[in-house]
């Protein structure tokens, strides 16, 4: 038998078909309450799509630590043998809803462990920095990645005049227009917390720590001819290709390791250690292998497990903390907040973002609401009626606030805090000849659109900083540019 029709408060339908009329043409009756109901929820069936962020896709799995970082952590999901669930969303940074998958941009990574003792997030992209290291600049940086204002084109003089007034982005613009800039997908591509953060262990020792999410798939990039011919055939290419591999059971796989530096080398190191524009080179702190993320599960409703999805820099777990790192402690504020005006102040509460630990907390009302304690739970503390309490011992954790000289010394101190050497060093010592050649292209095809003559001139000027070599090959491939269209 099928079933009956409801509205959303669970009373029968009389038909789907026809609206009530007087006759066959007119007017609909305002009481006619179900076509009310039908047309006011396909009208509000979208909420905000991220300002950053907005396309992508992702995919459920579990994350089994196979090594022992004991020593380091004390955080549950990272002791030997756990395996904890976790979700998974990949996406490109400036491009809206409806845009190609294949445009040259940064990839999100963001990774949500459901563990033992509460949800921990690491939001980070498919590169170890970022354009920036002071969050008071993103707002900024993201306008000048997306649309001027009164075309509502994208503009590659905003572009190059932000990177060119900001000479920290070079070492990320250096990943940017490389090889991948733009990977084949999302499996075949490498994961980073990019930030600097903090492990505490058992014993209340503190390291400073460096994700690295390497993929199994090994790494594979589109040139930009392919790039874009695949944004004209199928601008949901890497979305279609995660989910229709996990459906075939081909399930990708990451592994996880970290650098990690111990809590006095911060203060003396050669560079600025939280510093989001800079990588720890590997020769001075090896990568340690953590354990094994693998995607097995698509999700069942796009809308509700993906785009509803709320992943925060500031949920952490004990055992994981915050680290002076001006962007991160910017993220801690921002990504939450974004979340309660785009899904709502009780977005914690949907199921996909919902901890499956137990929650003793004393946040109430709000729109949308339905957990709630029982009625004689105190609602605030303290109180004298056996509601939580907080855990004197975790005061300390993560506590690197109380050394100031330690972040007023890792500004001013360090040897090497320049801008432009780690992308040199990446561009003379890391790639070979053809992805060198490759860069030149992609970058001097990047340029030659920009209008501005003083603007293009800082974009050479920015590049002879990383690379005197480099710099007069993007001008003289520029020109060559120039002179095959005029």
């Amino acid at each position: 038998m099928t079933d009956v029709t409801t509205t959303n408060t669970g009373s029968p339908v009389a038909s789907d078909q026809h609206s009530l009329t007087v006759g066959n043409t007119g007017p609909i009756a305002l009481h006619d309450h179900y076509v009310v109901e039908k047309l006011a929820q396909f009208n509000r069936e979208r909420v905000p799509e991220r300002v950053v962020h907005a396309k992508g896709g992702g995919a459920f799995g579990t994350f089994v630590t196979t090594g022992d970082v004991s020593q380091y952590t004390r955080a549950a999901l990272f002791q030997p043998g756990v395996e904890t669930d976790m979700l998974i969303r990949f996406s490109t940074v400036a491009g809206e809803q409806g845009s190609p998958d294949t445009w040259r941009d940064p990839r999100g990574f963001a990774v949500k462990f459901y563990t033992s003792e509460g949800n921990y997030d690491l939001v980070g992209n498919n590169t170890p920095v970022f354009f920036i290291r002071d969050g008071i600049k993103f707002p900024d940086f993201i306008r000048s990645q997306k649309r001027l204002p009164g075309s509502g084109l994208r503009d590659n003089d905003m572009q190059w005049d932000f990177w060119s007034l900001q000479p920290e982005s070079a070492h990320q613009v250096t990943w940017l227009m490389g090889d991948r800039g733009i990977p084949a997908t999302w499996r075949h591509m490498d994961g980073f917390g990019s930030h600097t953060y903090q492990w505490i262990n058992a014993d209340g020792e503190r390291f400073w720590v460096k994700y690295h999410f390497e993929t199994n798939q090994g790494n594979e990039f589109l040139s930009g001819a392919e790039a874009d011919e695949l944004a004209g055939q199928d601008a949901d290419h890497h979305r279609r290709d995660l989910y229709e591999a996990i459906e075939a059971g081909d399930f990708p796989s990451w592994t996880l390791k970290v650098q990690v530096m111990p809590d006095e080398d911060a203060k003396t190191y050669r560079f600025n250690p939280f510093d989001l524009t800079k990588v720890w080179p590997h020769s001075d702190y090896p990568l340690i292998e953590v354990g094994t993320m693998t995607l097995n599960k698509n999700p069942e409703n796009f809308h509700a497990q993906i785009e509803q999805a709320a992943f925060a820099p500031s949920n952490f777990v004990p055992g994981i903390a915050a680290s002076p790192d001006k962007m991160l402690l910017a993220r801690i504020f921002s990504y939450a907040d974004a979340h309660r005006y785009r899904v709502g102040t009780n977005h914690a509460e949907l199921p996909v973002n919902a901890p499956k630990s137990p929650i003793h907390s004393y946040s109430k009302d709000g729109a949308m609401r339905h957990h709630y304690r029982a009625a004689d739970a105190p609602v605030y503390a303290p109180n004298s009626f056996g509601g939580p309490a907080g855990d004197p011992a975790a005061a300390g954790e993560g506590n690197w606030e109380s050394d100031g000289e330690m972040q007023r010394a890792a500004q001013t101190l360090h040897a090497e805090d320049d801008d432009f050497g780690q992308a040199g060093t990446l561009v003379r010592e890391v790639l070979d000849d053809a992805a060198r050649e490759r860069l030149v292209g992609n970058i001097a095809g990047h340029v030659a659109q920009v209008r501005s003559d003083d603007i293009r001139e800082r974009a050479f000027a920015y590049w002879d900083q990383v690379d005197t070599a480099l710099g007069a090959r993007v001008r003289d491939a520029v020109q060559a540019l120039h002179a095959t269209v005029s």
